[in-house]
């Protein structure tokens, strides 16, 4: 099955988002889970906002140069629980480990 480049963009922003709620909240730790470039990582990050996902980093108490995680504060419009029931289905289609 083909899938297109406008949802494979969804679907990894999806997976990246539920990747994080799951406690996966650090780009070393995204890149590890699913193989894609740190670039990648951070873009995706970054595009979290245009699907209304309310993602921010949190810095470690105590710690310096961005040392923490990030959080989903809140999933906007996207069904949480429907990303979970679909993960595996989305890693599939991504192609990640």
């Amino acid at each position: 099955m083909s899938v297109s480049k406008t949802r494979t963009s969804f679907y990894r922003r999806l997976y990246v988002a539920y990747l994080i709620d799951q406690g996966t909240a650090s780009i070393p730790a995204i890149t590890q889970a699913t193989g894609m470039p740190r670039r990648t990582a951070q873009d995706t990050l970054n595009a979290l906002a245009e699907l209304d996902i309310d993602c921010v980093f949190e810095q470690a108490p105590g710690e310096r140069h961005r040392i923490g995680r990030y959080v989903i504060r809140d999933w906007g419009p996207i069904n949480k629980r429907w990303v979970a029931e679909h993960q595996q289905r989305l890693r599939t289609l991504l192609g990640y480990p």
